[in-house]
C-alpha cells in the first residue's frame, strides 16, 4: 500500500512534458546545472522525521536518508533549534583556524569524547571530498612520502584528488591527468596487502564500500590491513563518511574489527542535514599542516559555526536518544521484510542495505516504481544492478513494514 494519499495516478517525474513544467521545473532545467540528463525532479516543499512533501501535497518515505545524512530524520528539532540559535549570534567570522569560535570548540570536544584517544584533533572542512582531501595531504605531509594506496570500486569524492583515489575508472576518465602513484588494490583481498611498502604515504579505504554496493570485509582482514600499515610506517585513512554516526550499528564502523584508524573522514551525517566534513588524527599528526609550510591546508567555510552547531546537537541526539543501540535489530528486521526470491543478494550491516538483481535496467525501474508510490530508494553509481536503503535511524518497525510491502509490489512488477 502507498504511504501517502491521494496517488490514484503514477506522475513520471523524470519524464515531463516541457510544456507543462511549473516556472520553478523550468528554472531548474534551464538554469541550474544538472549532474545527469534524467534527474528524479521531485519538488520538495518541505521535509520531517522519515517523510518528504513535494508541491502537490505528496508524502514520501525517504529510505536513503539523503543519502546517508539525516541519519537523526529531517529537521530534528535539537538540530533546528541549534541553527537557530547559532544565527541569532553569528554566521561566518574569519577562514578557518583564525578566531576562537565557541560552535568549533563544542564540536572538537563532543568528537574527541566520542573517539579513540590517538583521534583527538579535528580540522573541519565543508564536505566529504574536502576531508579526503586533506586526509591524503595530512598522511604527506606527515610521512614524507608520495605513494598512496587505494580500493578499486571505492568511491572518496568527485574532486580531482578525491576522484585519484577512488577505483571506478567510468567517473574518471574523463577528467585525465589526475594525481599520480596512486596504486590500487583488490577489497578484502589479504595477498594484496602485500603491496603495501616503506614507501607507502596512506592507504585510504572505505570501512565498508558504500558505493560499490555495501561491500563488507572480513576481520581477518581488517586486523592484517591494520597491522601492515603499523609495520611499513604508512597511516591508515579509514573513509567513514557514509558509515559514520550510527549508521552500521556503532557510531563508527571501525569499532566492529576493533582497529582504530591513523586519520579517519567524516562529513554526511556529522552535521544532522548542515554540510561539513572533517578529517580527525592526532595532535602531534595534525600539527604538521601549520609549519612548512605554515597553513598547510586553509578552507575559507570550513567549520562554519553554524554547521558546527548543528553537528554538536546531532551527537547530542544520538546519545541522548539512544538511537544507535537498535540499529543491528532495526535492519535485520528490514531485510527480514524485504525477503523476495527474485533479489539475487542482500548485503547489509545495520541500517546500510544494497539490494541486488540481475540488471541495472530491472534495479531503474524499481527504484522509479517506487518513487511513483511514495518510497524514496536510489542506485548505487559503482554498482547499477543493485539499489540502496539507508532510512533514518529513527525509523519506526510500522514504517519499515509499510516501505518494504511498497518495495516488493515494485519488485513483482518489474522482475
Amino acid at each position: 500500500m502507498p504511504c501517502h494519499e491521494g496517488q490514484a495516478e503514477k506522475t513520471k517525474f523524470w519524464n515531463v512534458n516541457p510544456a507543462a513544467m511549473t516556472t520553478s521545473r523550468k528554472t531548474f532545467f534551464e538554469l541550474q546545472a544538472q549532474t545527469s540528463p534524467h534527474p528524479f525532479g521531485l519538488e520538495i516543499e518541505r521535509a520531517e522525521g522519515l517523510y518528504i512533501f513535494d508541491r502537490q501535497g505528496r508524502k514520501y518515505m525517504d529510505m536513503v536518508a539523503g543519502l546517508a545524512v539525516t541519519n537523526i530524520g529531517h529537521r530534528h528539532p535539537k538540530i533546528v533549534e541549534a541553527i537557530k540559535k547559532q544565527a541569532d549570534t553569528h554566521l561566518h567570522i574569519t577562514p578557518y583556524g583564525e578566531f576562537i569560535q565557541r560552535p568549533q570548540i563544542i564540536l572538537a570536544e563532543k568528537l574527541a569524547s566520542i573517539l579513540p584517544a590517538n583521534l583527538n584533533c579535528s580540522y573541519f572542512v565543508n564536505s566529504g571530498t574536502e576531508a579526503n582531501e586533506g586526509a591524503v595531504k595530512l598522511a604527506k605531509r606527515a610521512t614524507g612520502r608520495r605513494k598512496v594506496i587505494a580500493f578499486h570500486k571505492s568511491y572518496h569524492g568527485s574532486t580531482h584528488g578525491s576522484l585519484s583515489f577512488s577505483g571506478n575508472e567510468k567517473k574518471k576518465s574523463a577528467f585525465r591527468p589526475l594525481l599520480p602513484e596512486v596504486y590500487f588494490l583488490k577489497f578484502n583481498s589479504e595477498e594484496d596487502l602485500e603491496l603495501i611498502d616503506n614507501k607507502t604515504a596512506c592507504v585510504i579505504m572505505e570501512t565498508v564500500q558504500g558505493d560499490a554496493g555495501v561491500r563488507i570485509p572480513s576481520h581477518s582482514f581488517m586486523k592484517k590491513l591494520r597491522d601492515k600499515c603499523s609495520k611499513t610506517g604508512a597511516l591508515l585513512i579509514l573513509d567513514e563518511i557514509q558509515t559514520g554516526f550510527g549508521r552500521t550499528g556503532k557510531m563508527f564502523a571501525f569499532e566492529h574489527y576493533h582497529i582504530v584508524p591513523d586519520i579517519l573522514t567524516l562529513a554526511k551525517a556529522l552535521g544532522g542535514g548542515m554540510p561539513i566534513g572533517a578529517f580527525i588524527s592526532s595532535k602531534e599528526i595534525m600539527a604538521k599542516l601549520s609549519y612548512d609550510p605554515m597553513l598547510g591546508h586553509i578552507t575559507t567555510f570550513g567549520g562554519h559555526p553554524v554547521s558546527c552547531a548543528a553537528a554538536a546537537a546531532n551527537i547530542g541526539v544520538l546519545l541522548d536518544e539512544k538511537l544507535i543501540d537498535p540499529v543491528e535489530q532495526k535492519g535485520a528486521l528490514l531485510q527480514e521484510l524485504l525477503d523476495h526470491p527474485k533479489i539475487n543478494e542482500i548485503r547489509r550491516i545495520g541500517l546500510m542495505l544494497a539490494l541486488e538483481f540481475d540488471s541495472r535496467e530491472t534495479v531503474e525501474k524499481i527504484v522509479k516504481g517506487c518513487m511513483e508510490n511514495g518510497v524514496i530508494c536510489f542506485w548505487f553509481l559503482s554498482c547499477p544492478e543493485s539499489f540502496r536503503l539507508s532510512p533514518p535511524l529513527t525509523i519506526s518497525e510500522e514504517e519499515m513494514e509499510i516501505a518494504a510491502l511498497v518495495i516488493k509490489q515494485e519488485i513483482e512488477s518489474h522482475t
